[in-house]
Order: structure tokens, then sequence, then C-alpha cells
């Protein structure tokens, strides 16, 4: 069967295009392996050529870097440390410092002059030693607390607020001098000496009571009990050694009836007020009407009856209270909510601005009540108005201002307003006449009674 003209073209144009590309193919064949080795070189001189290129940049970088290094102006050697070594100075600078094997430093705990603790690093010991550690100091453990001799008097004036009991046995003193009638001594001191042992002894119990709180507090956290200087033993032993010879004193050295205020007054302070300070606020009325017993008992000592004079001096004294703690506790909110007390600086702020106004007004109503009472001249209303009006300012500031410095203000007026109102209660105090003053001394020294023989 003949075949196509078309047929025979394309066998033969198929024939020629394969034999080219054998051609081409064989001639790669043979041309690859020369040209890749070539490649290669090439390659492996490139290579060379960068390593060479990076070498002479370093060397160029750390030779202009030392030339600034000349030129800039050295800065400050650094502190000598013993676990770097200083470089002698015929040697370059290095860029790495070497480091001598280090052995383990001693530490040790050295006292300041104020108690504090200081952990202070020691040098290092020489090379190829052991490292030793020595206790200098006291470490820290509990430990107990002995209670030394000459120490006792100072723990137990802590334990009775010393202070706190001057101003008790102070206000005690005014009312028995406001009294009418002869100033009797013997009388006088023994009923001092009483309310104070008495105040002693309340104060005592009132801290055997609130340890676990007053731990909690900056302000009492330090009181003996807290801090186991003193047993609760003891404690309780010192309140009883000065509650029964005070109320003895009062009862049978003065008259029965200051004793009694006497027993009241321990027994409101530390069996109603102290847990009620837990409980509600009606707390501060009743540390007030504790505050305002000592002046009635000074009264009751020197005349044996509870007239409107002994009613007049606890007023005052109860009204003055008021600015007087309410200003403190309101700098000492923190410290009273930490410790659990229900005061009325933390959970009523406005009463307590309110409270502490409104009697630093009645300051100077009480005062104008005192000549109305027989108690002392005219006089006394006059001279006493410009620091009962002071007074009165300072608690209008604290009751708008209701911050801690307007407080602080208050607090620290109320520490000098009432000893200067009892100079002037003092000062002028009505004069009994010469007759009815020596009935009034027969029924003071009636009321009084003398000590058994």
């Amino acid at each position: 069967m003949a075949a196509s003209p078309h047929a025979l073209s394309s066998r033969l144009l198929t024939g020629w295009v394969g034999g080219c590309l054998l051609s081409l193919e064989g001639r790669v064949l043979r041309d690859s392996p020369d040209r890749f080795l070539h490649l290669f070189r090439s390659v492996n001189k490139h290579w060379v050529s960068f390593e060479h290129f990076a070498f002479l940049k370093r060397t160029y970088i750390t030779q202009l870097n030392r030339s600034l290094n000349q030129r800039v102006k050295p800065k400050p050697e650094p502190e000598a440390s013993p676990c770097l070594e200083k470089a002698s100075p015929g040697q370059p600078n290095a860029d790495i410092c070497e480091m001598r094997p280090l052995s383990a430093p001693r530490l040790s705990v050295s006292r300041r002059p104020k108690g504090k603790e200081v952990t202070e690093l020691e040098p290092d010991l020489p090379h190829g030693s052991t490292a030793r550690t020595e206790d200098t100091g006291e470490e820290k453990q509990w430990k107990e607390m002995k209670l030394r001799v000459e120490d006792l008097p100072g723990v137990l004036a802590r334990l009775s607020k010393i202070k706190l009991t001057a101003l008790v046995v102070s206000t005690t003193s005014a009312g028995y001098a406001l009294a009418p009638g002869p100033f009797d001594w013997p009388c006088f001191l023994l009923t001092s000496l009483g309310t104070g042992l008495a105040s002693c002894a309340a104060n005592s119990i009132n801290q055997f009571f609130e340890v676990p709180f007053d731990s909690n507090m900056n302000r009492t956290k330090n009181r003996p009990l807290v801090r186991g200087q003193i047993s609760p033993l003891l404690a309780v032993s010192f309140a009883a050694c000065c509650a029964v010879p005070g109320v003895a004193l009062l009862t049978w050295g003065v008259n029965p009836l200051t004793g009694a205020l006497g027993v009241f007054n321990i027994f409101l302070y530390t069996c109603c007020y102290t847990p009620l300070k837990r409980i509600s606020i009606a707390n501060t009325w009743v540390g007030a009407v504790v505050g305002a017993i000592p002046p009635v008992m000074g009264w009751t000592a020197a005349t044996g009856s509870l007239d409107a004079g002994a009613f007049l001096l606890g007023g005052i004294l109860y009204s003055w209270q008021f600015p007087h703690f309410n200003a403190l506790s309101w700098g000492l909110r923190e410290d009273y909510s930490r410790g659990g007390y229900c005061m009325m600086s933390v959970t009523h702020p406005g009463l307590c601005r309110r409270v502490a106004l409104r009697h630093c007004l009645a300051l100077i109503a009480l005062s104008t009540a005192a000549p109305v009472l027989d108690v002392t001249t005219w006089t006394f209303p006059v001279i006493s108005l410009p620091i009962n009006l002071y007074i009165s300012y300072l608690g209008f500031r604290f009751y708008a201002d209701a911050d801690r410095k307007s407080s602080r203000k208050l607090f620290f007026c109320s520490l000098w307003h009432l000893p200067l109102l009892l100079l002037l209660l003092l000062t002028c105090k009505r004069r009994q006449p010469t007759g009815s003053e020596g009935t009034a001394g027969t029924a003071g020294t009636a009321g009084t009674g003398e000590l058994p023989s």
C-alpha cells in the first residue's frame, strides 16, 4: 500500500528533529563535567575571598576602636569588687575581665545601735581554705521574757496607765477643793490615795481583758501584757492588791458613800465599758460617766452628800470628755477598726463630729450654771468664756472640715482646757460665811469619819 505524500513528509521531519536533539544531548553530556568543575572552583574562590574580607573587616574595627579609646576620656574605675581583678597599668584594656575562683562568702549579723539586724558580706577567705559559718548574732526565736526587779515599777506603771490615773486623781482633788467647808488634809490625802488605787485596779483589769484586741492596734501593741513583760496572773494580782486597799481607804477612811462610788466606778469601767467597746457606740457615753464620777467622789469625800455642786462638776467632766475623746478617736479610726472596737469615729463619723460640737457648747452652759448653784461667783462665767468659745470654735472646725488637722487641734486644746477651767473654778470659788463655815465643817467632819487607832 503506497504512503500518502503528507505521511512521508511528517516522517522525514520527525527524523531530522530527533537527530538534532540527539546531537545536542551528546554535546551537553560531554561538556557538563568541565562546566560543573569550573563553577565549583569559582564558588570556592568567591567563598575564600568573602572569608578574607570578613577577617579584614574585624581587624579594621578592632584597630579603629583602639584608637578611639585612646582619644576618649576614660570612664571612672568601678569600685573594687572581691570578684574582679584590676588589670595592671602596663597591660592594655581587656574586653573580658578574668575572674578568680570564688569561695563561699560568710554571712555575719551585725548589731546596729538601734537594734536593727543588718546582714553584711565579709571578705573572701584565701583560695584553698574552707569557709566556715559563724553565728555572731542572736538568732530570732521565741524567748521567755524574764521580769527583772528594777523593771517592775515601770511595767506596773504602764499596766495601771499612770497618766490616766494622774488625771483621775487631779479631778478628784479639784472636786474636794471646790466643796464647801474647811480643807482637811488627812481626809484629802486618803481620798486621793484611795481614788488612785481604784483607778490603777480598773485600768489593770481593763488591759487584762483586752490583750487579744490590743495586739492588733499600733497604739496599744506595746502594752506589758501584750508584749509578755508580765503574766496575766501577776496583772490580776496587782489589780486585786490595788482595789482592796483602795476601796477600804475610801469606805472606812473617808465615808461609805465615797467608797460605794469607787466600787461602782470600777464595776462600770471593767464590766460595762470594756465589753461594750466591741458591741455598740454607746460605750463612749458609758465611758464619759466613768470619767465624771471622780470629781463627784472628791465632793462627797468633803461633804458626805451628793449636792448640786457635785452634779455640776460631774457634768463638766462628762461634757469635756466628748470633744477630747472624739477628736482623739478620729485620728485612730484605722487602729480601732483593726482592733475590732465599735467607735463613733468608725461607724458614725457624722455623729462623732456633731456630739463633739454639742458638748463644746454645753461647757459654756455649765460654766454659766456654776454661780447659779452657788459653787462659784459670777466672775467665773465671764473669765471662762474665752477658753470655752475657743474650744467651741475648734469643735465647729472639726465638725465642718472633718479632717485630721482639725481633730488634732481640738484634741490638744482639750489637754490644756480642762486644767485651766478647773483652776478658774478654784479661783472663783464662793467663800462660805464664818457662821455657816463652822456648821459645814462639822458636817464634813461627821461625814468623813476618822481612821481607827
